[in-house]
């Protein structure tokens, strides 16, 4: 009989705290959407971070991609042999790297490198009072911090995961030729006979909505984050807005995979 009340007290707080945290990172969106131009610079720092998310992020992504797209091509080939059509290789290795393996691995990848160091970044900055003295110097700390970065994320996903995606089928091909003796050719021809522009479209959209909840969920967690005491308190900020950022792109990944099918 005592227990009850304390549960649904329980169940209230748990559902307030929910509706809270989604109208404060609602509003961080749109204050980030609406301060784009509204500081001088954007371009420059635009760069800059282009650079660290981007060209920081190609060596690992087009390692990756060459030993995704070769296992890929392993397993496939094990699979289509068994039922006699080891012919359509290019052409499932094509559509598994360009329409799913490419958008959601390349995110996944991007998040634990430039997702985390920029959430731990502004965390760090709110724990110092940076972004207090920001205010506090009259510059918007949205159009000064946020929108570069979130533009930068945006712009360098499907930058990243075009990449990912030549050196996945340079990977493919090369297993495809040394372990199954398939003409490169013959392989090529059946990817490219086997992806339509339909397919391109969709891993790039998909790349780019990655890369939108990516900024918005990392940068928010850093920047809305309160009460945090010192490397610990970061370092649990950090893990959760990966964690998050993860499960959100997962999710879309599923979502977007239906609709546009």
């Amino acid at each position: 009989m005592s227990t009850a009340p304390r549960t649904v007290g329980w169940r209230r707080l748990s559902f307030i705290a929910l509706f809270r945290d989604l109208g404060r990172y609602g509003y961080f969106l749109f204050a980030t959407l609406t301060a784009i131009g509204r500081s001088p610079g954007q371009f420059r720092r635009w760069l800059h971070q282009v650079y660290f998310v981007g060209a920081g992020s190609t060596g690992v992504i087009a390692a990756a991609g060459a030993f995704v797209g070769m296992v890929v091509a392993v397993q496939f080939h094990d699979s289509l042999a068994r039922l006699g059509a080891s012919g359509l290789l290019g052409t499932a290795v094509g559509l598994a790297l360009i329409r799913e393996l490419g958008p959601l691995l390349t995110a996944l990848i991007v998040i634990g490198r430039a997702g985390s160091a920029s959430c731990a970044e502004i965390a760090v900055m709110r724990t110092d009072h940076q972004l207090d003295a920001l205010e506090g110097m009259a510059i918007d700390p949205f159009g000064f911090l946020h929108v570069p970065r979130f533009w930068a994320f945006v712009c360098a996903l499907p930058l990243l995961t075009a990449i990912f995606i030549v050196f996945g089928i340079a990977g493919s091909t090369l297993v495809a030729r040394a372990s199954f003796d398939i003409n490169i050719n013959a392989y090529l021809d059946a990817m490219a006979d086997g992806v339509i522009n339909h397919d391109t479209v969709h891993g790039i959209f998909k790349a780019a909505l990655f890369g939108v909840l990516m900024a918005w969920i990392c940068l928010a967690k850093g920047f809305l984050s309160q009460g945090l005491s010192g490397a610990a308190g970061i370092s649990r900020t950090t893990t959760e807005a990966v964690v998050v950022a993860s499960l959100a792109i997962l999710f879309f990944d599923y979502v977007l995979s239906a609709v546009l099918l």
